[in-house]
């Protein structure tokens, strides 16, 4: 299992200070189902166990950084001490499964239907290249107009609100995006020629300067991810196909909208 998630989308490909990979437990048991989700909370725990998963794929990593000691201090250290407790494994693929082809902005520009697609900022290593990148961009089959896309873009990640710059007095034909915290991309979607560019968060003084140059569309970090499940359930389709897959039911956006 974990190696068909790492051959799909390489370590290597990880940006580096990330942690994704095994987080936690043996991963020679074998798994009696695999509980797959963005975040790992308490209640993400409480439903593998629920659900009977001694398996949990997430997107986001639940340890980034060392732990020093494992109390009931922090819902991390809970997670921990629940997930060995019931002989859980936590795997997770961050920013590998952000830089890799068919990964998580791939996923985003499926949504939208986009074609000829193309990372925006490939990377490049020493001495084997590894193909990967940061962001994507694409197009529409038909150019829309600025408000039509943004509808678009709110029916398609069941999102509320947009937070947008001036709305584009061009068509859109060419988008860009990048998922999560993407807002370093978007010099590059203005140097590709991009019309729009999507991600989840943006700094507010990055609005400035690009009236009629670009429309900017975010959508929040968890709504522009949250469809990740879906590449992970599809991975252990294709290469694990007995084993049984689970998407989350709950909801761990932490961010309240009211």
């Amino acid at each position: 299992m974990l190696s068909a998630l790492e051959q799909f989308a390489p370590l290597p490909l990880q940006e580096s200070w990330d942690n994704a990979g095994l987080q936690l437990g043996l991963t020679e048991a074998e798994v009696s189902g695999a509980l797959l989700c963005l975040d790992v909370n308490e209640a993400i725990v409480d439903e593998a166990i629920r659900k009977g998963c001694n398996l949990i794929v997430s997107h986001h990593p639940l340890l980034f950084r060392g732990l020093k000691q494992i109390t009931d201090a922090d819902y991390v250290q809970r997670c921990v001490i629940k997930a060995l407790k019931h002989d859980i494994v936590i795997v997770s693929m961050h920013t590998n499964m952000d830089n890799a082809k068919d990964g998580v902005n791939y996923k985003i520009a499926e949504k939208l239907g986009l074609q000829e697609l193309s990372f925006l900022s490939p990377l490049t290593s020493q001495p084997s290249p590894l193909d990967g990148g940061s962001g994507v961009i694409g197009s529409l089959s038909q150019p829309m107009e600025a408000k039509a896309f943004i509808n678009l873009l709110k029916k398609q990640f069941n999102v509320q609100c947009v937070q947008c710059n001036e709305l584009l007095q061009r068509p859109i034909r060419k988008v860009a995006l990048c998922g999560g915290a993407g807002d370093f991309l978007l010099d590059d979607a203005v140097k590709q020629g991009a019309d729009v560019f999507i991600t989840g968060e943006m700094h507010y003084h990055q609005y400035f300067g690009h009236e009629q140059r670009i429309q900017i569309c975010v959508i929040g970090h968890y709504q522009s991810e949250q469809y990740t499940s879906e590449i992970f359930r599809d991975i252990i389709a294709k290469e694990c196909p007995g084993v049984r897959t689970e998407i989350t039911e709950i909801n761990t956006n932490p961010i309240v909208y009211i």
